[in-house]
């Protein structure tokens, strides 16, 4: 039984990854940001999309050991964005019903993925996607529909049910 109990512990942890409910995660583009880095997505100015990351370097690059920390961060101007898509991933939540209760199969876990089209300050066409936390969906696309004057692109049906409501 303690086996057991050493087992689940050392593995629930994977059971619940995947972005927080307020948080951001780049998951691809054009950009130079490693894919899998978190951080938050700010709308609050009026002029910029923000999406403001942490990433580690190890200090052995700069003579001392250990690890730094620097606070990074993607400005998208709102009038250079040129396509706003959004849609959902379904998938059921496999490891937990494992690790925990197969009663877990019959729950679902939702993924929110925003993808950015824009020209950069070179002119060059770039492009983000994001998986946005549940938490920040609505607020997030409203508001850059209406500070880009674009609309939101929805994959399908189910999207643009669960990004309006």
């Amino acid at each position: 039984m303690l086996l057991l109990s050493l087992l689940f512990a050392a593995t629930v942890q994977f059971c619940w990854a995947g972005v927080g409910s307020h948080d951001t995660m780049y998951v691809g583009g054009t950009v130079d940001i490693k894919q899998g880095t978190e951080g938050k997505s700010f709308t609050n100015d009026e002029k910029t999309f923000l999406f403001e990351y942490t990433i580690k370097t190890d200090k052995e690059r700069w003579s001392q050991p250990g690890t730094w920390t620097f606070t990074e961060s993607l400005a998208i101007p709102y009038e250079r964005m040129d396509s706003l898509e959004y849609g959902q991933k379904v998938g059921r939540r496999i490891g937990l019903a494992v690790m925990v209760n197969p009663l877990f199969l019959l729950s679902k876990k939702r993924k929110h993925f925003l993808t950015i089209g824009y020209t950069d300050q070179n002119d060059k066409q770039q492009t983000v996607v994001l998986e946005l936390g549940k938490d920040v969906v609505r607020a997030t696309l409203a508001t850059l529909e209406a500070r880009s004057g674009r609309k939101i692109e929805y994959q399908d049906e189910e999207a643009r049910n669960s990004g309006r409501n």
